[in-house]
């Protein structure tokens, strides 16, 4: 297959109207053609699958630092949290600097952050060193390319199927979970700890030849409109960006007026708590507890990225025919059920109760982001992707604090369960305050419905 040749975005610096005949006029369509979009979408893919190698890495290697130096689970699961915060906090200012320096630069420079960060870990020796590379290094690295990126690519390159992308591109998280954890889990048991940091550095550093030269900032530098735009739509085309990080501080002050923006930050907040903080960073030391083996455990964690992928594409279908505020309060419900009964499924050998758990969980683990995304752009338009870059923030700074606060649960009473249920009633409260997000009056995004 071929697609129209990719060009330096200097050459596309105006604003005027671009004619795509792909989305036009049938007739002139070349069926043999790959819109430019797909292109970038597929990069982006990658592009995020070597970003969460890095992020699959602290659920399993939190024994192996506590065995060698010592240190304690809070400790360690602080460096987590600064990780996670950073992931979070540095999202919609990434999301600004895309606009005005371009997505290739900004995600090639967090792809070499999060090589430099893995790569160090190897030499450290004190725990202050964890915190610099672990959590401050590589956290500024996935924060500059973290699901922001994912609503900057749709918002930009798709109009049609616009969910469908997000979830497939959400999903990549998940993909990259699947991929990397039971090896870093296998690694780390044969050989230790620093092998697997250094093959994360490795795969990041691969990574950045792809986005150099596929990685485009609009259709209208490439002489293409949006995926599926409508004909006369401005959708895709480049426009003057200004302002920087500050634009980020700018598109708060005024997100932050909108009750949306905060029931929808709130509910991301405890979709953090639920998922990467808690979940994500301590069921394999949870199950451990109860006498499964690390890699016996590390293979469930990737078993639910798997049932993640299938989910988080589906959910990405349906967010572009019913109303997302339906599928948050479907899915924030059935997590925080699943969160409940966890506790009394874990033992040292996997029984069918707990298959039934991963299946279930694993559907519903990062679903949420696709309707998010789309609820962001319909309340916030054009500044869609940072107003979302604010709401993942809150999402990082919840699963901060469940990572820190799960930590020190175990610490104190030498068990999960108290955090387990925890955030199953907050998962309730996140449902609720889906349901009341008022959407605009208008029914129209981009020149297309929507449901």
């Amino acid at each position: 297959m071929a697609f129209r040749p990719l060009v330096r975005p200097s050459k596309f610096r105006h604003s005027a109207r671009v004619t795509d005949l792909r989305s036009s006029d049938p007739k002139a369509r070349n069926p043999t053609r790959l819109h430019p979009a797909w292109i970038v979408a597929g990069v982006g893919f990658v592009a995020l699958l070597g970003a969460a190698a890095f992020r699959s890495v602290p659920s399993v290697l939190i024994e192996p630092l506590h065995t060698e130096f010592g240190w304690s689970h809070g400790t360690i699961s602080a460096a987590v949290s600064l990780n996670m915060l950073l992931y979070g906090l540095i999202s919609p200012f990434a999301a600004a600097l895309m606009d005005r320096f371009g997505i290739r630069r900004v995600v090639c420079s967090a792809l070499v952050l999060i090589a430099l960060g893995s790569g160090l870990t190897v030499f450290m020796t004190q725990s202050w060193q964890l915190v610099t590379t672990w959590g401050l290094l590589v956290g500024i690295g996935v924060g500059s390319m973290s699901m922001p990126f994912v609503a900057t690519i749709t918002g930009r390159w798709f109009v049609r199927s616009r969910g469908l992308v997000t979830g497939v591109l959400t999903a990549a998280g998940a993909t990259g979970q699947l991929v990397f954890l039971p090896l870093v889990a296998m690694l780390a048991h044969d050989h230790g700890w620093r092998l697997p940091s250094i093959l994360v550095a490795a795969v990041a550093l691969s990574v950045v030849p792809l986005v150099w030269l596929f990685v485009r900032d609009y259709p209208s530098d490439v002489g293409v409109r949006a995926y599926g735009a409508p004909a006369g739509s401005d959708a895709g085309v480049r426009v003057p960006a200004a302002g920087g990080a500050g634009r980020a501080l700018s598109v708060l002050a005024t997100a932050a007026r909108k009750p949306g923006f905060w029931l929808l930050a709130g509910g991301f907040a405890i979709c953090g708590a639920s998922t990467n903080g808690l979940v994500g960073t301590h069921f394999v030391t949870a199950a451990h507890d109860h006498g499964m083996p690390p890699t016996t455990a590390a293979g469930l964690l990737a078993l639910i990225g798997i049932f993640d992928v299938a989910g988080t594409i589906a959910s990405g279908w349906l967010s572009d025919r019913i109303d997302p505020r339906y599928l948050l309060l479907g899915y924030y419900s059935l997590r925080g059920l699943s969160l409940l009964i966890l506790p009394s499924l874990l033992g040292p050998h996997t029984q069918p109760s707990m298959w039934v758990f991963i299946v279930f969980y694993g559907l519903d683990w990062i679903a949420t982001v696709p309707p998010t995304v789309l609820l962001c752009r319909e309340l916030f338009g054009a500044d869609g992707p940072i107003a979302f870059g604010w709401v993942f923030a809150a999402h990082q700074v919840g699963a901060a604090l469940a990572a820190t606060g799960a930590g020190f649960i175990r610490d104190l009473h030498g068990s999960y369960d108290l955090a387990w249920y925890v955030a199953g009633a907050l998962c309730g409260l996140a449902a609720i305050m889906s349901v009341l997000v008022r959407r605009p009056r208008h029914s129209t995004v981009d020149g297309l419905a929507v449901p």
